[in-house]
């Protein structure tokens, strides 16, 4: 998927700040980052940023979104591919995901998982929608 017309440095990862399940994943992810590999972006504390990739809030609460350095939009397992492969101590996992084809059954399994948390999200919290 392209739409992001923003170019960075680095991968830009946005992510559900408001999620305590969200926030845990993303927070391990965060510890083991300590070259500043990934821009981790809360899509709670900035809506602005989504805007300029050309994700709206509502497609950012159903699935997690990163932002290629090259531009590039990356939704679900392929996102999470963008994670590991900035993380040396993923970069194994990323690999062996693409090398035995495993993308597609991951994606499928996510699609469910995502769509639960969304309900459920949804059902849990006052509002959907991520604060401008």
């Amino acid at each position: 998927m392209t739409r992001g017309a923003e170019t960075t440095a680095k991968p830009i990862v946005f992510y559900d700040g408001s999620c305590p399940l969200c926030r845990r994943e993303i927070g391990h992810y965060r510890r083991l980052d300590r070259a500043c590999a990934v821009d981790w972006r809360d899509i709670h504390r900035n809506g602005a940023a989504l805007d300029a990739a050309g994700i709206t809030p509502d497609e950012a609460m159903r699935r997690l979104h990163a932002l290629e350095a090259g531009g590039e939009i990356s939704t679900g397992i392929n996102a999470f591919l963008v994670i590991w492969r900035a993380l040396p101590r993923y970069r194994w996992l990323a690999a062996l995901i693409e090398r035995c084809h495993l993308t597609r059954p991951l994606e499928w399994l996510y699609t469910r998982f995502a769509a639960w948390r969304y309900r459920r999200r949804c059902r849990t919290c006052c509002t959907a929608q991520p604060r401008q």
